[in-house]
């Protein structure tokens, strides 16, 4: 039951529709909004005045990011476009975790054996380890050093803070899992005995990625390249404890992704797009099961 007093005050009301109660306030200019004229923003929620000044202020490059990957600000998206990348964080916070498990002494190596990827774990008819195909995916979550997580964290943060809002936190989510598992798969065909561990696979799928959708949106991708190729020659300095193999196949694989993505953006191509998605992840697991048994036994 409200009083006089409370209906009196137009500051209880949205600002556009006088006649609807409501007690949230655009984070911006601080007046009231109802429902209806709320856009989900990092913190809290912005009017639509708000909202299409934030948009007058955005560069060529970001209007065309969110005409073309169907970013509308609405509830259910990721985040607003230079908003929070909630998926990239909840990943570095999984990751540092895991990292810090390994720091414990007698515990840490026990953590690192657990998820770390060895291809006889994914191939039991020709090897005594039991089939943990987990692996293909956990060893993203290991390191072996606070250097290694380090680095492979701020990568992941500098391109998941610009990636995930194009994509959204679904498709994010997606790229970074098959990319890994390219890495991996890429390991068991090129190096089947050598015992794997870092997101770098990964890290390196968000490039490829970055590198397709800059390139289908017009950007100048000049810097992505020469990043991609400085990255990629260390894997094959002399000495160096890099495994340029996951490197190779989480670039690839995530760069195929991206192109699924970018071929298939449109609403009436969700089913089109997930299945080519899970025709792709159904590929790299049919392989990793059947080609390295044939290299090895050969």
């Amino acid at each position: 039951m409200t009083t006089p007093e409370f209906t009196a005050n137009r500051d209880n009301f949205c600002y556009r529709h006088p006649g609807r109660q409501s007690f949230v306030l655009c984070q911006r200019c601080m007046r009231t909004v109802c429902a209806e004229c709320q856009t989900p923003a990092p913190v809290g929620v912005i009017c639509p005045e708000c909202m299409k000044e934030q948009r007058k202020s955005e560069s060529p490059a970001q209007r065309r990011a969110r005409r073309q990957w169907g970013m509308r600000g609405r509830a259910g998206s990721a985040v607003a476009l230079g908003g929070t990348p909630i998926v990239t964080a909840v990943i570095i916070a999984v990751t540092v975790f895991v990292g810090l498990l390994q720091l414990i002494p007698g515990f840490g190596d026990l953590v690192t054996r657990a998820l770390w990827f060895y291809t006889p774990y994914v191939l039991p008819q020709i090897s005594l380890f039991p089939f943990e195909p987990w692996r293909l995916l956990t060893a993203a979550l290991v390191h072996g050093s606070v250097w290694h997580l380090g680095l492979n964290m701020l990568a992941l943060w500098m391109i998941g803070r610009s990636l995930e809002p194009m994509l959204g936190r679904a498709r994010f989510l997606t790229l970074y899992l098959i990319s890994a598992l390219g890495g991996s798969v890429a390991v068991a065909l090129l190096s089947p005995l050598t015992p794997v561990i870092g997101a770098s696979g990964a890290v390196f799928g968000l490039m490829g990625a970055l590198f397709v959708i800059g390139r289908h949106l017009g950007a100048n991708v000049t810097g992505i390249v020469v990043i991609l190729g400085i990255n990629l020659a260390l894997g094959f300095l002399p000495g160096a404890q890099i495994s340029w193999q996951a490197h190779v196949g989480g670039l690839v694989v995530g760069a195929l992704v991206a192109f699924i993505f970018a071929r298939t953006r449109k609403a009436s191509q969700k089913w089109v797009q997930i299945g080519m998605l899970a025709a792709l992840s159904v590929v790299l697991l049919l392989v990793v099961f059947f080609v390295p048994p044939l290299l090895l036994t050969a």
